[in-house]
């Protein structure tokens, strides 16, 4: 039983604030108009599938591309930050900036710049999921260990033999750490985006539904937000166990 429940802990507790939730809407001891039990949010969500699944696709595409871009710019930066010290001085100090500063305060200034289409929205994925990313990335190149790295080199290995057969196999680890953090920063950061302007996506749905009064289609939006993000890092959970079978 122990072992039943241990194992189950999350679902149990999950399961249980539900169940509190909706008690307290059934007795009226929350106002349901603006706080809907959990029944009226699936029946919502049932009534406003097809349009959750289209504006979903579109979010999830614009997260694929910008994470996408986001992952190759982030390690060719780790790259030559770890190879040039002046590189790594030049652009650390523009990468915390970028960190210091609120998404959805630079959101409406690139819709502005870049129009109301997908580009602004993959633009901010970019510089919300190349921090950690590169963060994690250069972490991992500091624990290579030293006496590997004056052994090729002492066999003649070039700093591209180094990367590929012992910097970039031990940053891999660091790398899906970093990953993971970027994946739900990355869909959040898409539907910030479309919030603050758009025509399609989750972010201009809950918008929508906002202000049209019907904050059930809200909540199903919301909770349709948090399992795609839980969704995407078990999904990276599952590339790194593919990839890094060694451990």
């Amino acid at each position: 039983m122990k072992k039943l429940f241990y194992k189950y802990t999350s679902f149990i507790s999950i399961f249980s604030v539900l169940t509190i939730w909706q008690l307290a809407g059934y007795f009226s001891l929350l106002p349901k108009f603006i706080f809907p039990t959990p029944l009226a949010i699936i029946k919502a969500f049932i009534r406003e599938f097809d349009l959750l699944l289209f504006h979903s696709k579109i979010t999830l595409l614009e997260t694929a591309i910008g994470l996408g871009l986001g992952i190759l710019i982030a390690t060719i930066l780790a790259i030559l930050m770890d190879k040039y010290k002046l590189v790594y001085k030049i652009i650390y100090p523009l990468l915390i900036l970028t960190q210091t500063v609120p998404t959805i305060a630079i959101a409406p200034i690139l819709i502005l710049w870049l129009g109301y289409d997908m580009t602004p929205k993959i633009v901010l994925i970019v510089i919300t999921t190349t921090f950690p990313i590169i963060i994690s990335i250069l972490d991992g190149f500091k624990h290579c260990d030293i006496d590997q790295i004056q052994l090729l080199k002492l066999m003649n290995a070039t700093d591209f033999q180094i990367l590929k057969h012992l910097k970039f196999p031990t940053s891999l680890g660091y790398f899906f750490a970093g990953l993971r953090v970027s994946v739900s920063y990355a869909f959040i950061t898409a539907v910030v985006a479309e919030w603050l302007g758009g025509f399609e996506g989750l972010g201009v749905f809950m918008t929508r539904v906002k202000k049209a009064f019907e904050y059930d289609s809200m909540f199903a939006v919301i909770f349709l937000i948090s399992i795609i993000s839980l969704l995407n890092i078990e999904i990276v959970k599952l590339i790194e166990k593919k990839v890094l079978k060694w451990k």
